[in-house]
């Protein structure tokens, strides 16, 4: 699933989940064939969990209690089993690993406008320096506003989208070597190493054993 808010996008593969807040306005969109299950929180519940939108892992044991938590829904803590189901899914969530899969949305209508550009081609090769007169800014303005607005430079920035692109790709049946080549990647091998730089694990490994006849 890709989630989108204002602020930006997560990218949510399999056995991951995204953390949504209250009131946080947002769309998911699927790719390839998609089974989830969702958890509704009263607000303030869980009050270690972020105020901002976050990718999660998802535990073999939190998925079980997920699923057993919808067969059993709506939940009520008057009653014991519930009132212990539910102080085990906090516990868990209290614990949980975030992944970095985020790719926030500066807040200048300049980056903003490139922000658009990059997105509707993801794979593109124009350089950044071409873009930036599409937009009306220098290459230098740029940099500085993503670094100030997002924390990344935007050469990172356009990583991280081609490395979520390629990922909806690859959820979408694309072999490893089309989705690298359709997302800018000069070769397999290099989309390979950028992913594995930066989520410590191979395309197959990380999407499920799905995969391991598309290598």
């Amino acid at each position: 699933m890709t989630v989108q808010t204002r602020d930006g996008s997560w990218v949510v593969p399999t056995y991951r989940a995204v953390w949504v807040p209250a009131g946080v306005p947002h769309t998911v969109t699927m790719s390839g064939s998609v089974s989830m299950r969702s958890l509704y929180v009263k607000s303030g519940l869980f009050h270690s969990m972020s105020r901002a939108c976050r990718v999660i892992n998802v535990s073999p044991l939190l998925k079980e209690l997920i699923s057993y938590a919808c067969d059993c829904s709506p939940l009520n803590r008057a009653i014991q089993r519930h009132r212990h189901l539910i102080a085990m899914i906090a516990d868990q969530l209290q614990t949980i690993r975030s992944e970095a899969l985020h790719l926030p949305n500066p807040t200048d209508p300049r980056a903003l406008r490139l922000v658009r550009i990059l997105l509707a081609d993801p794979g593109g090769h124009e350089p950044l320096s071409g873009l930036c007169k599409q937009v009306g800014a220098s290459k230098r303005t740029i940099e500085r506003l993503f670094l100030a607005e997002v924390g990344m430079s935007c050469g990172k920035w356009r990583q991280v989208l081609r490395l979520m692109h390629a990922m909806r790709l690859l959820a979408d049946g694309a072999k490893v070597s089309r989705a690298a080549l359709e997302s800018g990647y000069s070769t397999p091998s290099a989309f390979t190493s950028m992913f594995r730089m930066t989520l410590g694990s191979t395309p197959t490994q990380y999407l499920g054993s799905r995969l391991a006849k598309q290598e």
